[in-house]
């Protein structure tokens, strides 16, 4: 028996005259991820397969697991589309499944097929009841439903539906570059942008001495979970030591998180012009600490005319580490080391920032030499599932 594993579309079934770029999206992502295992893809308009060899079957299900733009896959047992061949079939999947009870649901999108699929339910259900022992139908609540969908020259006949990520496929929305910190909130934002179709790059703002390399190991460890999820990150490493401690030093400290924001957002807008991204995408949730309440937000979007997409803006604290456990980001977002937005936390930051108390105080202290000296000493990781390159 050949099997397959038979891939349904997630929103791309909604599209329409952009449908194929969709599909020829998906298709260059799982063929990208799977060019090292002996394998054939063939697409078509309502669904994917695959043919692979049985020692790469786990690895394969890996991949089709972290790949958005899939509703759904299942591993089926091809025949021809013949009306021997598909009961033969059938038979042999069954005598490999453990059931009581069962139902049969048919899909003939080949017309030509000479029995009407409801009266072939009644043909292969009986097929089943005659050759196995002690088994019986249940349509309402089986132990096992078999799905057959018998097309032009070939049928596919399986039992397990398993769940795909949904989404879109990555590469079939523009490029973002998302502010990847250590925390639990921003891989999360990360993996629902992605979700989306945005090709994801991420840049982390360290402070050397105040934050440690071992920080950086952690957002590198954090980026390697995100890259399953596409072919690719490239991690921009900014160094944001002089214009933190400028910050410090001389501003108003109930201000300090906004106005490091602030210069944040101002390098972040910088560095979309130089890797032509179109958006910043971050892990801020509304109200959860004082930079993120909808007075702070404006006061530091003001600097920029981007578009700043908060993927989990309005989820609870529980809801993303469910995320970040399910994605398996967690454990690592959680290990003790501080990042720029945690070292020099004020007591009491400001929680309604006004605008021109602001600019007054980022003007106490020449941040446009800083930001300029900062984005012309940025540094690249190119991350990938195989090897993560040095810095360039």
């Amino acid at each position: 028996m050949e099997k397959v594993i038979l891939i349904k579309y997630a929103e791309l079934n909604t599209k329409g005259d952009n449908r194929s770029y969709f599909i020829n999206t998906l298709y260059k992502n799982i063929k990208d991820k799977l060019d090292k295992y002996e394998c054939s893809i063939l697409k078509e308009r309502s669904n994917m397969t695959i043919s692979f060899k049985e020692k790469d079957l786990n690895s394969i299900i890996e991949v089709i697991n972290h790949t958005f733009g899939i509703h759904s896959y299942q591993l089926a047992t091809i025949c021809d589309s013949e009306d021997e061949a598909i009961k033969d079939t059938i038979l042999e999947v069954a005598k490999g499944e453990k059931f009581k009870t069962f139902k049969v649901e048919v899909k003939r999108s080949n017309k030509k097929f000479p029995i009407k699929s409801m009266e072939y339910v009644k043909v292969l259900g009986g097929t089943l009841l005659k050759n196995i022992d002690d088994i019986k139908v249940d349509v309402h609540n089986p132990d096992l439903l078999f799905k057959v969908e018998i097309r032009d020259k070939k049928t596919y006949i399986y039992t397990n539906t398993i769940r795909g990520l949904g989404g879109y496929p990555v590469g079939v929305g523009d490029k973002a570059l998302g502010m990847l910190s250590g925390g639990i909130d921003s891989p999360v934002a990360m993996y629902l942008a992605m979700k989306r179709g945005i090709t994801v790059d991420c840049v982390y703002f360290e402070a050397i001495p105040h934050t440690s390399l071992e920080a950086r190991e952690k957002v590198i460890s954090l980026t390697k979970k995100l890259v399953k999820y596409t072919n690719k990150i490239n991690l921009y490493i900014v160094n944001f030591t002089k214009i933190q401690e400028a910050i410090y030093k001389n501003c108003d400290k109930s201000y300090t998180i906004t106005i490091m924001r602030r210069m944040m957002y101002r390098i972040m807008e910088e560095l979309t012009k130089k890797y032509k991204a179109k958006a910043i995408i971050n892990g801020e949730s509304v109200g959860q600490v004082a930079s993120q309440t909808l007075s702070s937000m404006g006061v530091i979007n003001s600097v920029t005319n981007l578009p700043v997409i908060r993927p989990v803006a309005c989820l609870n604290k529980l809801e993303i580490i469910d995320l970040a456990k399910r994605i398996d980001t967690y454990d690592t977002s959680i290990l003790p080391y501080e990042d720029c937005c945690t070292i020099f936390v004020p007591k009491h930051p400001v929680i309604n920032p006004k605008l021109e108390k602001a600019r007054e105080e980022e003007e106490k202290f020449d941040y446009k030499t800083l930001i300029e000296e900062t984005v012309n000493s940025i540094k690249k990781i190119e991350v990938t599932e195989e090897e993560q390159n040095d810095l360039l």
